[in-house]
Parts: C-alpha cells; structure tokens; sequence
C-alpha cells in the first residue's frame, strides 16, 4: 500500500481529500475522520500514535486500499508518531503562525516540517515532492528538497501554468498545451489546495487527464467554508479557520462575492498559542467589515481573557460585539445581519463538541445556525 503524506499549517484536510481523489479512492487519515475502505470513524488526532496507525493501514490493507493519504501534524513529526512508516511521497501546503506554545519559533516549527521530507528522501530516494512556493517558507522547503534525492515538484499560484515540474508532464502536449477546469472549490487557497493535490497525484503516475477530469467533480464538505441554509437574511457559511492566515484567506475569499458586509464570527482556543490570537483580530478586522469575537474550546482558560487578547490586535474603530457565548454570538450575527451580507461563522468548521473547564459539551456550528 503506498502512502502519501501531506504537512503544513493550513490545507492538511482539503488537500488530503482532493488528493485521495485523484488516486482513485483508497484510504484517508484526517483530522475529521479517517477512512479504511470498511469504515468511517474520528481518530481524535489529526494523526493518531503509532499503535491506532498500525491498526489502521492494518484494516486498510485487509480491505484491499491501494493507497492512503494522510495528514502529519508537525507534533506527529517532532514525536515520530508514524514509527517506520514507509511514505511513497509528500506535500506541503504552507506555514504560518501556529503551534508556538509548542515548538517556540517559526523556525524550529519549519524545522520540523522540513524533517518529514529528509525522511522521505533517507526511506524513498526519488519520491515525489509537491512543495506549494507561494510563500518564503514554501521556497526554503523546496530548495532543501532539491538538494535532497526528492523529485521535487513545484505548484502555487506563483508559479507560471501552476505546477512545475521539468521532467514530469510529457502529458501536457496530448492536451495541447492549456487546461481548463471549473473548480466547484472557491477562493485562491483552494485552487493551492488543488494544484498541490495534482502535482503530487502526477508525480504518483496518475495521468493528467484523468486528475483534470476529477476537478470538476470536487464538492466542499466537512466545514471547509461550508453553506447553512438558515433564516438569517445573509448566506451563511461555517470554516474551520482558526489562524491568523486562514481568517484573511476565507474572509477575502468571501469578500469577492459579497454585495454586502462580511461578518466573521470567531475566537481562539483555550491552553494553545497565545501569540497568535492578536494576528487572528487583525486579520478579521483587514478582512472583514463586522466582527463578532467568542468563545472556541476556552479549555482551561477565562473566555473573557482570550478575547481581550485577540480584540488587543484589533485596530481602533473597528466594529466589534463581544459575546462569550458562543452560541449567542452566532444568533447575535445572524439577527443583525441585512440582506447581500455574508456571515462566517470561523474556528470549528467540523467539529461539534465545545470544551469549557473540564467540561466537553455538544456543539456544532452548523447545527446552531440552522436552528437560528
């Protein structure tokens, strides 16, 4: 069974799923769920330790998945959660802050996720690479991945034709050259998402055309900047942003077909980075015209502590509601809200539990807004 790993700050679920689907459907292990070709089921990892990851290519393999795609968390890297796993390749999204309470600086945290490759080139020398280059973390990467026996692929928005890739894509000549597919996935980080997927399904021999066939095919699902359907007078959408550089991807994303004002629900966790929740408020306040700060698993923590600290990176003048209440904050929203306005409700995306103390109580974004 070949696996595939992909790393990085933002994207790890979208990119696994999409890529997964270019390889023609096999196994999955994602921060949602994981997939063994028998059954669905939430690990409660983004990658689970070894033991419950041995037990799951275990049931893959007995089900006959000829592939896995996975997610590795930089915590799964620094602990060598995947033990003397064998990856047939890798993928990187992007880095950016999170994670800090953890790894301390930016630089152990690219450290980390740069070691995942130098794994992969000691295990499978001449293994596919797909590095997205649209930012100075993704280019470093790639230059160690070229010194590195790594057939190093290329992809971003800033990378002319989307990927690039000198020796890989004899192919582009049978389709004469230009591509054309309309993404059901909006916004510029999803077309990252699915380049990054591509790049990485070529690299693994699936033939171009049959990975353009697929992109039209592709549907959001699992919070990723998902529709309610509600009786507020604005669309309503629930993300799983919960960093500073997600916020500003989804709220500008949103911006673009939004007559109206954008609204971002949101807050920061509980007992996790503390930097980056005053990078979390300006990235709102850049990107959206209305801000409603909450609550999002305050764990062991006072909400009203963690909202001072993301309304401290909040620039005068902004307009902003405070309501530690999670679910009154989302009503708050949605009642207010005026037709051509978009609201999104950010942080949680798939998840439906809230922890509060020790306390872990249902929740489900989605369900709240459609009972609004």
């Amino acid at each position: 069974m070949r696996i595939y790993g992909i790393t990085g700050t933002n994207g790890k679920t979208t990119t696994t799923w999409i890529l997964d689907e270019f390889l023609g459907g096999g196994g999955y292990v994602t921060t949602v769920e994981a997939y063994t070709g028998r059954r669905r089921f939430s690990t409660g990892y983004t990658t689970p330790p070894l033991p419950a990851l041995k037990e799951i290519f275990a049931e893959m393999e007995a089900a006959g998945c000829a592939t896995c795609v996975m997610e590795v968390s930089s915590h799964a890297i620094h602990q060598r959660r995947t033990g003397d796993t064998v990856f047939a390749g890798g993928g990187f999204t992007n880095l950016t802050e999170d994670h800090l309470d953890y790894h301390k600086t930016m630089e152990a945290y690219f450290q980390v996720k740069a070691d995942f490759f130098r794994r992969l080139a000691e295990s499978t020398p001449g293994a596919p690479a797909a590095i997205c280059v649209d930012g100075e973390y993704g280019r470093r990467l790639a230059d160690i991945c070229r010194s590195l026996p790594l057939r190093t692929i290329e992809c971003g928005l800033s990378v002319a034709g989307g990927i690039k890739d000198l020796k890989g894509f004899n192919d582009l000549n049978d389709l004469k050259d230009f591509i054309v597919a309309r993404c059901p996935l909006v916004g510029r980080y999803n077309v990252q998402n699915v380049l990054l997927a591509a790049a990485l399904a070529h690299g693994a021999g699936v033939p171009l055309a049959d990975i353009v066939a697929k992109i039209p095919l592709l549907k959001p699902r699992w919070g990723r900047l998902e529709r309610v359907a509600t009786r507020s007078a604005a669309d309503v959408f629930v993300d799983y942003a919960h960093t500073d550089d997600a916020l500003a991807n989804v709220l500008s994303t949103v911006r673009e077909f939004t007559k109206g004002k954008v609204w971002a629900v949101f807050g920061a966790g509980g007992d996790r980075d503390r930097a980056k929740r005053p990078l979390m408020g300006a990235a709102a306040a850049a990107n959206a015209d209305r801000l409603v700060v909450t609550s999002d698993n305050p764990r062991s923590e006072e909400p009203m502590s963690i909202i001072e600290q993301i309304v401290a990176g909040i620039p005068a003048g902004t307009e902003v509601t405070i309501e530690p209440d999670r679910a009154k904050a989302i009503c708050y929203a949605l009642a207010n809200v005026e037709a051509g306005d978009t609201v999104v409700v950010c942080g949680k995306g798939h998840e439906t539990t809230q922890t509060i103390g020790d306390k872990v109580i249902h929740f489900d974004d989605r369900e709240t807004c459609a009972q609004f």
